[in-house]
């Protein structure tokens, strides 16, 4: 999946981090993931998902194209995933409706595009939701 990526190490480590995403387990904490995993080292991990830079369209067109022919899908799927968050550290948290509590709330909203039949699925693209005021103007009001 990762042979775009131009560093051999950030290939282990996605190699490394795909792998904990796969395993059989509710909790995908890259802390969790790193316990499972033989190999697993919870800094590298960390490292590559929010130290790294690479290009994730390359790696996104490789799971479309070695996945769609698996599935041959009846259909596609558009869904949101909402994550509760304390804070407001990370990207894209807003106060919004938060499918996961059922309310308005402080949370993080990711939008996913699935090929889908009637026994598999696969994520084909996915993107954080930006809440309104990443991209509005702030109002004149909101600045003394």
């Amino acid at each position: 999946m990762f042979a775009s990526v131009p560093r051999k190490d950030q290939r282990a480590k996605g190699d490394r981090y795909l792998r904990g995403l796969m395993l059989d387990s509710r909790r995908k904490s890259l802390q969790a993931m790193a316990a499972r995993l033989p190999d697993g080292n919870e800094q590298n991990l960390q490292q590559f998902v929010n130290q790294s830079t690479w290009d994730p369209v390359p790696v996104q067109r490789r799971i479309c194209e070695r996945m769609l022919p698996l599935i041959a899908p009846t259909a596609w799927v558009i869904d949101d995933v909402s994550v509760p968050k304390d804070g407001r550290m990370s990207v894209a948290v807003a106060p919004q409706y938060c499918g996961a509590l059922g309310k308005r709330a402080n949370c993080q909203v990711a939008v996913s595009v699935h090929a889908a039949t009637d026994t598999a699925s696969c994520p084909l693209q996915w993107r954080l939701s930006l809440p309104r005021e990443y991209y509005a103007p702030a109002s004149p009001s909101t600045h003394p």
